[in-house]
C-alpha cells in the first residue's frame, strides 16, 4: 500500500514539475514583452502631443466652436462604454477587473434613468458579457496582445459616427492604465465628447505662434478631431496590452512560486511514505523471524539454526545453503 503511494506521489511531482517548467517560461516571456509594450507606449506619445498641440493652435485661431465630438448633449440618454480587456487569460485579474469596472459603470448609467450600450474589446470581454446575456452593439478582437493603429481606427469608426448622428450621447472608455511594471489601475474616462481641455489650455511658457490657415481653421479641425480620437484610443489599447504582461508575470511568478512549494509539500510525503514502507517491510521481516522461532520451539525445524537471527534476515547476503 505504502509502495503504491509513493508511485503515485512520485507521478504528482513529474507533473507539477512539468507545469512550474511552463510557468517560467511564461513569466520570462511576460517580462520581456513588458519593455516592449512600455516601447509602444512611450513611441505613441510624441504623435498625440503634437496633434494635441495643433488642435490648440487651431483654438486660438477660433475653431472648435461648433465641432459635433466637441459638444456636450444637454440631455443624456444613451451612454456607450467601452470595455477593454484581453483576449488571453492566465493574467490574474486583468481580464475580471476590466469587467466588474464596467458592470458597475453600465449599472449607474442604469439607475440614473440612462440606456447603456456596451463596446467589448477582448475575447474574454466578450465571452463574459455574452454568456450573461448582455447585448453586445459591437465587439473587437484577435489584436489585444500587440494592437496597432488601425485597430484603435476600426473601434472608432464604429463608434465616433453614432456620437455624431445623435446615437450615443455620450462615450465612456474603461480600461486598465499603466503606471508601473508593478502598479496598474482600471479607470474610467469620458471618451466623447472629447475633453474641452486639450484645446483651451494654452502652452506652459514661451510664445505662441500665429498662423494662416487654408482651408480654415473649422475644417481642419473638424478633420483632426476623429484623428485625435483615434489617438486616444490607441494609447488606452497600448496601456491595456503592457498592463495585460505586466498582469501575466505576477500570475506566472505566483504560480510557479506555489509549484514549488507544492514539490516540497509533495516530496516530503513522499518520503514519509516511502519510509512507511520500508518500516513494513522490516516489520514483516521481523515477525516472520519470530514466527520461525516459534516453529522451531515447538519442535518444527523449518530452517538452518544459523539463519534464524534477525541480523542475517536484514542483510542481502546471507548464505541459507550452509
Amino acid at each position: 500500500m505504502a509502495g503504491g503511494k509513493e508511485r503515485v506521489l512520485r507521478r504528482r511531482i513529474k507533473s507539477v514539475q512539468t507545469t512550474k517548467k511552463i510557468t517560467k517560461a511564461m513569466e520570462l516571456i511576460a517580462a520581456s514583452r513588458i519593455v516592449k509594450s512600455q516601447q509602444r507606449v512611450l513611441a505613441a506619445r510624441p504623435y498625440a502631443d503634437q496633434i494635441t498641440e495643433v488642435i490648440r493652435n487651431l483654438a486660438a485661431a477660433g475653431a472648435g466652436g461648433g465641432a459635433p465630438l466637441l459638444a456636450p448633449r444637454e440631455q443624456v440618454q444613451t451612454v456607450a462604454t467601452i470595455v477593454v480587456g484581453g483576449d488571453r487569460g492566465l493574467s490574474g485579474a486583468y481580464n475580471s477587473n476590466a469587467i466588474r469596472m464596467g458592470e458597475r459603470n453600465m449599472s449607474a448609467q442604469r439607475r440614473d434613468g440612462k440606456e447603456t450600450v456596451l463596446i467589448a474589446v477582448g475575447r474574454k470581454v466578450e465571452s463574459y458579457f455574452r454568456f450573461r446575456g448582455y447585448d453586445i452593439a459591437d465587439a473587437f478582437t484577435g489584436f489585444l496582445d500587440e494592437p496597432h493603429y488601425e485597430d484603435a481606427r476600426r473601434i472608432a469608426e464604429a463608434v465616433v459616427p453614432k456620437f455624431e448622428d445623435g446615437t450615443y450621447d455620450r462615450v465612456d472608455i474603461v480600461y486598465t492604465q499603466f503606471l508601473s511594471a508593478g502598479t496598474q489601475q482600471v479607470v474610467t474616462r469620458q471618451f466623447l465628447p472629447l475633453d474641452t481641455s486639450a484645446i483651451t489650455e494654452t502652452a506652459a511658457d514661451g510664445p505662441s505662434a500665429d498662423y494662416d490657415f487654408e482651408p480654415g481653421p473649422e475644417q481642419i479641425l473638424d478633420r483632426l478631431l476623429p484623428r485625435y480620437a483615434e489617438a486616444r484610443l490607441f494609447s488606452a489599447l497600448l496601456e491595456g496590452a503592457a498592463s495585460f504582461f505586466a498582469a501575466q508575470q505576477r500570475a506566472m511568478k505566483s504560480a510557479t512560486d506555489n509549484a514549488e512549494e507544492l514539490i516540497t509539500k509533495l516530496s516530503r510525503e513522499m518520503n514519509r511514505a516511502r519510509q512507511d514502507s520500508i518500516t513494513t517491510e522490516i516489520m514483516e521481516i521481523v515477525g516472520g523471524a519470530e514466527a520461525l522461532r516459534q516453529s522451531k520451539s515447538e519442535g518444527m525445524d523449518l530452517i538452518p539454526d544459523d539463519a534464524l537471527s534477525i541480523r542475517d534476515l536484514l542483510v542481502d547476503t546471507v548464505d541459507y545453503n550452509r
